[in-house]
Protein backbone atom coordinates (compact mmCIF):
# COMPACT_ATOMS: atom_id res chain seq x y z
CA UNK A 1 0.00 0.00 0.00
CA UNK A 2 1.22 3.10 -0.75
CA UNK A 3 2.10 5.93 2.04
CA UNK A 4 0.24 8.79 2.46
CA UNK A 5 3.17 11.32 2.10
CA UNK A 6 2.19 12.24 -1.76
CA UNK A 7 -1.63 13.20 -0.86
CA UNK A 8 -1.65 16.63 -0.13
CA UNK A 9 -4.97 17.08 1.73
CA UNK A 10 -6.07 20.68 0.62
CA UNK A 11 -5.81 19.41 -3.18
CA UNK A 12 -9.01 17.15 -2.14
CA UNK A 13 -11.28 19.82 -2.20
CA UNK A 14 -14.26 20.58 -0.26
CA UNK A 15 -15.21 16.81 0.62
CA UNK A 16 -18.89 15.49 1.89
CA UNK A 17 -18.96 12.73 4.47
CA UNK A 18 -22.10 11.13 3.79
CA UNK A 19 -23.85 9.36 6.67
CA UNK A 20 -27.00 8.37 8.08
CA UNK A 21 -29.26 7.88 5.60
CA UNK A 22 -32.77 6.26 5.38
CA UNK A 23 -31.76 2.49 5.77
CA UNK A 24 -31.68 0.15 8.65
CA UNK A 25 -28.00 0.67 9.46
CA UNK A 26 -28.92 4.17 9.62
CA UNK A 27 -27.27 3.79 13.46
CA UNK A 28 -23.86 2.36 12.74
CA UNK A 29 -23.46 4.42 9.34
CA UNK A 30 -23.25 8.14 11.85
CA UNK A 31 -20.81 6.16 13.55
CA UNK A 32 -18.61 5.22 10.77
CA UNK A 33 -19.37 8.99 9.31
CA UNK A 34 -18.05 10.43 12.36
CA UNK A 35 -15.19 8.91 12.66
CA UNK A 36 -14.03 9.55 9.33
CA UNK A 37 -15.01 12.92 9.42
CA UNK A 38 -12.95 13.97 12.64
CA UNK A 39 -9.75 11.67 11.05
CA UNK A 40 -10.00 13.60 7.90
CA UNK A 41 -9.83 16.77 9.44
CA UNK A 42 -7.24 15.65 11.64
CA UNK A 43 -5.50 15.34 8.59
CA UNK A 44 -6.39 18.88 7.25
CA UNK A 45 -9.22 17.62 4.70
CA UNK A 46 -11.61 20.19 4.42
CA UNK A 47 -14.15 17.94 5.43
CA UNK A 48 -17.95 18.25 5.84
CA UNK A 49 -20.85 15.78 7.42
CA UNK A 50 -23.92 15.49 4.72
CA UNK A 51 -26.77 13.26 5.81
CA UNK A 52 -29.05 12.39 2.89
CA UNK A 53 -31.90 11.90 4.51
CA UNK A 54 -32.12 15.40 6.32
CA UNK A 55 -30.90 17.45 3.40
CA UNK A 56 -31.26 17.51 -0.39
CA UNK A 57 -28.23 15.43 -2.72
CA UNK A 58 -28.48 18.51 -4.69
CA UNK A 59 -26.43 20.62 -2.07
CA UNK A 60 -23.63 19.07 -2.51
CA UNK A 61 -23.41 20.55 -6.22
CA UNK A 62 -24.61 23.82 -5.53
CA UNK A 63 -22.69 24.32 -2.45
CA UNK A 64 -19.12 23.46 -4.79
CA UNK A 65 -18.30 19.75 -2.78
CA UNK A 66 -15.58 18.17 -4.97
CA UNK A 67 -15.30 14.71 -3.58
CA UNK A 68 -17.60 12.42 -1.42
CA UNK A 69 -16.85 9.69 1.03
CA UNK A 70 -19.43 7.37 1.69
CA UNK A 71 -19.90 6.09 5.04
CA UNK A 72 -23.69 4.68 4.00
CA UNK A 73 -24.64 1.13 4.57
CA UNK A 74 -27.02 -0.38 2.89
CA UNK A 75 -29.96 0.75 0.60
CA UNK A 76 -30.39 4.35 -0.44
CA UNK A 77 -26.61 4.30 -0.23
CA UNK A 78 -24.82 1.38 -0.86
CA UNK A 79 -26.81 -0.15 -3.62
CA UNK A 80 -26.06 2.19 -6.41
CA UNK A 81 -28.68 4.94 -5.88
CA UNK A 82 -26.36 7.35 -4.48
CA UNK A 83 -23.57 6.40 -6.65
CA UNK A 84 -25.98 7.47 -9.82
CA UNK A 85 -26.61 10.64 -8.17
CA UNK A 86 -22.92 11.52 -7.83
CA UNK A 87 -22.07 10.66 -11.26
CA UNK A 88 -24.74 12.75 -12.87
CA UNK A 89 -23.41 15.72 -10.70
CA UNK A 90 -19.84 14.73 -12.00
CA UNK A 91 -18.50 14.43 -7.84
CA UNK A 92 -16.12 11.44 -7.42
CA UNK A 93 -16.75 9.52 -4.56
CA UNK A 94 -14.91 6.54 -2.64
CA UNK A 95 -16.15 3.07 -3.12
CA UNK A 96 -17.28 1.09 -6.43
CA UNK A 97 -19.39 2.66 -9.11
CA UNK A 98 -22.96 1.97 -10.22
CA UNK A 99 -23.54 -1.33 -11.16
CA UNK A 100 -20.85 -3.07 -9.19
CA UNK A 101 -22.54 -1.38 -6.21
CA UNK A 102 -26.31 -2.43 -6.71
CA UNK A 103 -24.76 -5.80 -7.82
CA UNK A 104 -22.83 -6.35 -4.77
CA UNK A 105 -26.20 -5.27 -2.42
CA UNK A 106 -28.41 -7.73 -4.08
CA UNK A 107 -26.82 -11.14 -2.33
CA UNK A 108 -28.58 -13.84 -5.21
CA UNK A 109 -27.22 -11.50 -8.46
CA UNK A 110 -23.41 -11.53 -6.56
CA UNK A 111 -24.11 -14.90 -5.93
CA UNK A 112 -25.35 -15.73 -9.40
CA UNK A 113 -22.29 -13.77 -10.86
CA UNK A 114 -19.62 -15.71 -8.93
CA UNK A 115 -21.25 -19.43 -9.34
CA UNK A 116 -21.01 -18.45 -13.50
CA UNK A 117 -17.19 -17.26 -12.94
CA UNK A 118 -16.12 -20.09 -10.87
CA UNK A 119 -15.66 -18.93 -7.07
CA UNK A 120 -16.93 -20.78 -4.52
CA UNK A 121 -20.14 -19.74 -2.40
CA UNK A 122 -22.52 -21.87 -0.81
CA UNK A 123 -25.51 -23.30 -2.08
CA UNK A 124 -28.63 -21.31 -2.32
CA UNK A 125 -32.58 -20.86 -3.09
CA UNK A 126 -34.31 -17.72 -3.54
CA UNK A 127 -37.75 -17.62 -1.43
CA UNK A 128 -41.12 -15.76 -1.98
CA UNK A 129 -43.07 -17.31 1.22
CA UNK A 130 -42.99 -19.77 4.10
CA UNK A 131 -43.46 -22.40 2.18
CA UNK A 132 -40.85 -22.18 -0.61
CA UNK A 133 -38.75 -21.74 2.49
CA UNK A 134 -39.76 -25.06 3.97
CA UNK A 135 -39.03 -26.53 0.61
CA UNK A 136 -35.13 -24.88 0.64
CA UNK A 137 -34.48 -26.32 3.79
CA UNK A 138 -35.63 -29.73 3.03
CA UNK A 139 -33.05 -29.26 -0.36
CA UNK A 140 -30.37 -27.91 1.34
CA UNK A 141 -30.28 -29.23 4.62
CA UNK A 142 -30.17 -28.47 8.20
CA UNK A 143 -28.72 -25.80 9.31
CA UNK A 144 -29.66 -23.15 6.99
CA UNK A 145 -29.63 -19.96 7.03
CA UNK A 146 -32.44 -17.24 6.14
CA UNK A 147 -31.95 -13.53 5.48
CA UNK A 148 -32.81 -10.79 3.54
CA UNK A 149 -31.30 -10.57 0.27
CA UNK A 150 -30.44 -6.82 0.09
CA UNK A 151 -29.68 -6.23 3.56
CA UNK A 152 -26.48 -5.66 5.88
CA UNK A 153 -25.38 -5.83 9.09
CA UNK A 154 -26.92 -9.28 9.87
CA UNK A 155 -29.75 -7.56 10.04
CA UNK A 156 -33.69 -10.03 9.99
CA UNK A 157 -31.11 -13.33 9.39
CA UNK A 158 -32.11 -16.16 11.12
CA UNK A 159 -29.87 -20.00 11.32
CA UNK A 160 -32.80 -22.55 11.13
CA UNK A 161 -32.01 -25.91 12.32
CA UNK A 162 -35.44 -27.58 11.92
CA UNK A 163 -38.37 -27.01 9.39
CA UNK A 164 -40.62 -25.43 11.94
CA UNK A 165 -38.54 -22.59 12.21
CA UNK A 166 -38.86 -21.51 8.37
CA UNK A 167 -42.32 -19.78 8.62
CA UNK A 168 -41.31 -17.24 11.40
CA UNK A 169 -37.59 -17.26 9.80
CA UNK A 170 -38.90 -15.98 6.75
CA UNK A 171 -41.48 -13.42 8.20
CA UNK A 172 -38.50 -11.92 9.70
CA UNK A 173 -36.24 -11.52 6.98
CA UNK A 174 -39.20 -10.36 4.61
CA UNK A 175 -39.82 -7.43 7.12
CA UNK A 176 -36.35 -6.13 5.91
CA UNK A 177 -36.80 -7.40 2.33
CA UNK A 178 -39.10 -8.46 -0.22
CA UNK A 179 -36.55 -10.40 -1.49
CA UNK A 180 -35.35 -13.49 0.87
CA UNK A 181 -32.13 -15.86 0.66
CA UNK A 182 -32.02 -19.22 2.14
CA UNK A 183 -28.53 -20.16 2.11
CA UNK A 184 -26.92 -23.62 3.02
CA UNK A 185 -24.74 -23.11 6.26
CA UNK A 186 -21.33 -23.90 6.00
CA UNK A 187 -19.97 -24.53 9.41
CA UNK A 188 -16.25 -23.78 10.25
CA UNK A 189 -14.12 -20.50 10.50
CA UNK A 190 -15.92 -16.91 10.02
CA UNK A 191 -13.69 -14.44 8.11
CA UNK A 192 -13.38 -11.42 6.74
CA UNK A 193 -11.05 -10.06 3.98
CA UNK A 194 -10.89 -6.39 3.04
CA UNK A 195 -9.24 -4.49 -0.29
CA UNK A 196 -7.60 -1.59 -1.52
CA UNK A 197 -7.50 -0.48 -4.85
CA UNK A 198 -8.40 -0.86 -8.16
CA UNK A 199 -7.72 -3.33 -10.89
CA UNK A 200 -4.13 -4.53 -11.15
CA UNK A 201 -3.26 -2.46 -7.91
CA UNK A 202 -6.36 -3.67 -5.98
CA UNK A 203 -4.63 -5.64 -2.86
CA UNK A 204 -6.49 -7.66 0.15
CA UNK A 205 -5.21 -6.86 3.62
CA UNK A 206 -4.81 -9.45 5.93
CA UNK A 207 -7.50 -12.14 6.79
CA UNK A 208 -9.22 -11.67 10.22
CA UNK A 209 -10.59 -14.34 12.07
CA UNK A 210 -13.46 -13.66 13.82
CA UNK A 211 -14.68 -15.90 16.72
CA UNK A 212 -18.14 -14.59 17.70
CA UNK A 213 -19.59 -16.09 21.20
CA UNK A 214 -21.71 -19.09 20.35
CA UNK A 215 -20.44 -18.61 16.76
CA UNK A 216 -23.04 -16.05 16.82
CA UNK A 217 -21.47 -13.02 14.80
CA UNK A 218 -24.95 -10.85 14.94
CA UNK A 219 -25.59 -7.13 15.18
CA UNK A 220 -24.73 -6.72 18.68
CA UNK A 221 -21.61 -8.66 18.74
CA UNK A 222 -20.74 -6.61 15.52
CA UNK A 223 -21.12 -3.29 17.18
CA UNK A 224 -21.69 -2.90 20.42
CA UNK A 225 -20.40 -5.52 22.32
CA UNK A 226 -16.63 -6.69 23.12
CA UNK A 227 -17.23 -9.95 23.61
CA UNK A 228 -16.05 -10.97 19.79
CA UNK A 229 -12.58 -11.91 19.43
CA UNK A 230 -10.73 -10.77 16.18
CA UNK A 231 -7.38 -12.46 15.38
CA UNK A 232 -5.41 -10.74 13.06
CA UNK A 233 -2.84 -11.37 11.37
CA UNK A 234 -5.59 -14.53 11.43
CA UNK A 235 -4.52 -17.88 13.03
CA UNK A 236 -4.86 -19.99 10.20
CA UNK A 237 -1.84 -21.36 7.91
CA UNK A 238 -0.53 -19.29 5.74
CA UNK A 239 -1.96 -21.03 2.36
CA UNK A 240 -5.12 -20.85 3.59
CA UNK A 241 -4.59 -16.98 4.17
CA UNK A 242 -3.16 -16.91 0.91
CA UNK A 243 -5.78 -18.71 -0.88
CA UNK A 244 -8.68 -16.40 0.77
CA UNK A 245 -7.18 -13.51 -0.04
CA UNK A 246 -7.11 -14.87 -3.98
CA UNK A 247 -10.41 -15.87 -3.84
CA UNK A 248 -11.42 -12.49 -2.82
CA UNK A 249 -9.65 -10.62 -5.10
CA UNK A 250 -11.26 -12.33 -7.67
CA UNK A 251 -14.90 -11.71 -6.20
CA UNK A 252 -14.01 -8.52 -6.37
CA UNK A 253 -12.70 -7.67 -9.86
CA UNK A 254 -15.60 -10.08 -11.26
CA UNK A 255 -18.11 -7.63 -9.74
CA UNK A 256 -16.05 -4.36 -11.14
CA UNK A 257 -15.18 -2.61 -7.46
CA UNK A 258 -12.78 -0.55 -7.33
CA UNK A 259 -11.42 1.81 -4.32
CA UNK A 260 -12.30 -0.51 -1.43
CA UNK A 261 -14.90 -2.84 -0.10
CA UNK A 262 -14.69 -6.25 2.19
CA UNK A 263 -15.33 -9.58 1.76
CA UNK A 264 -17.25 -12.06 4.50
CA UNK A 265 -15.80 -15.56 3.55
CA UNK A 266 -16.71 -19.17 5.54
CA UNK A 267 -13.50 -21.72 5.75
CA UNK A 268 -15.44 -25.28 5.97
CA UNK A 269 -14.19 -27.32 8.69
CA UNK A 270 -13.78 -30.74 7.29
CA UNK A 271 -12.93 -29.64 3.82
CA UNK A 272 -11.08 -26.34 4.38
CA UNK A 273 -12.36 -24.82 1.41
CA UNK A 274 -13.35 -20.80 1.77
CA UNK A 275 -16.91 -19.99 0.83
CA UNK A 276 -17.69 -16.46 -0.07
CA UNK A 277 -20.89 -15.07 1.92
CA UNK A 278 -21.05 -11.62 0.84
CA UNK A 279 -19.12 -8.38 -0.33
CA UNK A 280 -19.51 -4.91 1.27
CA UNK A 281 -19.08 -2.14 -1.06
CA UNK A 282 -19.12 0.69 1.60
CA UNK A 283 -17.16 -1.12 4.55
CA UNK A 284 -18.16 0.03 8.39
CA UNK A 285 -15.28 2.45 10.13
CA UNK A 286 -16.70 2.38 13.35
CA UNK A 287 -14.24 1.46 16.46
CA UNK A 288 -15.46 -2.36 15.98
CA UNK A 289 -14.94 -1.80 12.37
CA UNK A 290 -13.39 -4.78 10.33
CA UNK A 291 -10.53 -2.71 7.51
CA UNK A 292 -9.40 -0.42 10.13
CA UNK A 293 -8.54 -3.21 11.62
CA UNK A 294 -6.57 -5.30 9.38
CA UNK A 295 -5.24 -2.32 7.77
CA UNK A 296 -3.56 -1.67 11.10
CA UNK A 297 -2.11 -5.08 11.37
CA UNK A 298 0.31 -3.75 7.65
CA UNK A 299 0.59 -0.38 9.65
CA UNK A 300 -1.99 1.75 7.97
CA UNK A 301 -3.29 4.03 10.34
CA UNK A 302 -7.23 4.83 10.40
CA UNK A 303 -6.10 8.34 9.50
CA UNK A 304 -4.36 7.05 6.96
CA UNK A 305 -6.47 5.01 5.66
CA UNK A 306 -9.35 7.46 5.34
CA UNK A 307 -7.18 9.41 3.87
CA UNK A 308 -5.95 6.98 1.06
CA UNK A 309 -9.59 5.90 0.13
CA UNK A 310 -10.56 9.50 0.30
CA UNK A 311 -7.67 9.67 -2.38
CA UNK A 312 -8.93 6.80 -4.28
CA UNK A 313 -12.55 9.16 -5.15
CA UNK A 314 -13.83 8.87 -8.80
CA UNK A 315 -16.52 8.19 -10.74
CA UNK A 316 -17.40 5.25 -13.63
CA UNK A 317 -17.80 7.94 -16.68
CA UNK A 318 -16.33 11.48 -16.10
CA UNK A 319 -17.31 14.29 -17.95
CA UNK A 320 -14.90 16.64 -18.92
CA UNK A 321 -16.27 19.35 -16.44
CA UNK A 322 -16.15 16.72 -13.47
CA UNK A 323 -12.21 15.17 -14.92
CA UNK A 324 -11.20 18.67 -15.22
CA UNK A 325 -12.53 19.19 -11.27
CA UNK A 326 -11.55 15.98 -9.71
Amino acid sequence: MSADVTIDPTGLGKVAVLMGGHSAEREVSLMSGTGVLEALRRRGVDAHAFDPSQRDLGDLKREGYARAFITLHGRFGEDGTVQGALELMGIPYTGPGVLASSVAMDKVMTKRIWRAEGLSTPDWRQVASAEDTVAAFQALGAPMVVKPAREGSSLGLTKVTDAAQCAEAYRLAARHDPEVLCEQFVGGDEVTCPVLGTGANARALPVIHIVAPGGNYDYEHKYFTDDTQYIVPCDLPAGEEAAIQALVLKAFRTLGCRGWARADVMVDAKTRRPYLLEINTSPGMTGHSLVPMSARAVGIDYETLCLQVLASAALDNPLPDAAARA
